[in-house]
């Protein structure tokens, strides 16, 4: 058995932590350290902290947990870990010591720790769990290289509380961190994502305006559906057309983009409203239906309108019943002054 390394980057190591570490290491632990970790204790009482460092030694052995001492300028400076749990994947943890936070110590310890993972542990994929509460470890993390990649909610408690957790995570082929690709996937996974939703306007000869009776609540609405990932506002409503009536549509001109706001357990989202021009009445007829989706279509006049379709859709559809010029902006159905 190989001992554990030491590694270095410059003025920062990762070594091997030693019984001689104890009494230095133990008197510069916080609350801050105290409060992440939930620990019982500001400072850990003296034994317990030699059996933690011993503890260590015999992790390194069997391969279930490597822990390095983080050492700046020969100081002690924190300690970063990483835990071998299913296979090929590493989950990571890291603390710096009060006087040394700050100075970009813990985003270099982890990213030197992630390479030397992926290669000496065979690691595929290394992902971090840290309270949304901690945004200094969150922002550290996604310094290091790490990506957001979701939130566990109440996943697990802290000082007795029910608390969420922020997943992020490197996998071994990850563009890297210090590349132009790496660094904007990085800030991407940091950003808001919302909802695209694409709808088409189809109209009768007589001017009657194609609404779809649905399975899955009681509103009539337009024909079109959320847009894919990956997938244009424009392609998305000619597909969804096509699988939920069975009808080849051409897009034409963008009447109106709706932003609505959150209602009912949604996110807020923007709409895409799209002119897909005349057809024949009798499509309704002869309409094949995906009928997990479609219940009924029906051409309708502003009269149909009140009890059958949502209010923010009820004011969309008025908007745009007598709008014949470019392009409209509204918010939940009505025009912004």
């Amino acid at each position: 058995m190989t001992d554990q390394p030491t590694l270095r980057d410059g003025d920062l190591v990762l070594r091997p932590w030693a019984a001689d570490d104890s009494d230095t290491t133990r008197a510069l632990h916080d609350t801050e350290i105290a409060r992440w970790f939930d620990f019982p204790d500001v400072v850990p009482p003296a034994q317990q902290h030699l059996d933690w460092i011993a503890q260590t030694g015999v992790e390194w052995t069997e391969r279930r947990r490597v822990t390095f001492l983080v050492e700046w300028r020969g100081h002690p400076a924190g300690s970063v870990d990483v835990r071998v749990g299913d296979p090929g994947v590493g989950v990571l943890s890291w603390a710096v010591y009060a006087p040394y936070r700050g100075q970009g110590l813990a985003w270099r310890a982890i990213r030197m720790l992630v390479e030397w993972a992926f290669e000496a542990l065979d690691l595929e994929r290394v992902e971090a769990h840290v309270n949304p509460e901690n945004r200094a470890s969150v922002r550290t993390a996604l310094r290091a290289g790490l990506r957001r990649e979701g939130l566990l909610r109440g996943n697990t408690t802290l000082a007795g509380i029910r608390q969420d957790t922020v997943v992020l995570g490197r996998r071994r082929d990850d563009a890297h961190p210090d590349t132009r690709d790496g660094f904007t996937a990085m800030l991407d996974s940091t950003l808001p994502t919302k909802r695209a939703i694409a709808q088409g306007v189809l109209r009768s000869p007589a001017g009657e305006l194609l609404l779809c009776e649905l399975v899955y609540k009681r509103e009539w609405d337009l024909p079109g559906g959320v847009v894919d990932l990956h997938e244009s506002p424009a392609a998305c409503v000619v597909r969804e057309v096509r699988e939920e009536l069975d009808l080849a549509v051409r897009v034409g001109p963008l009447l109106a983009v709706n932003w609505l706001p959150a209602l009912h357990g949604w996110t807020d989202a923007t709409v895409f409203v799209f002119d897909l021009g005349t057809v024949a009445a009798s499509v309704v007829e002869g309409a094949h239906l995906q009928a997990r989706e479609i219940r009924a279509l029906h051409w309708t006049t502003p009269g149909d309108w009140p009890g059958r379709v949502a209010p923010y859709n009820k004011r969309l559809l008025s908007v745009l019943h007598g709008h014949t010029g470019g392009t409209l902006y509204l918010e939940g159905g009505s025009p912004v002054s």
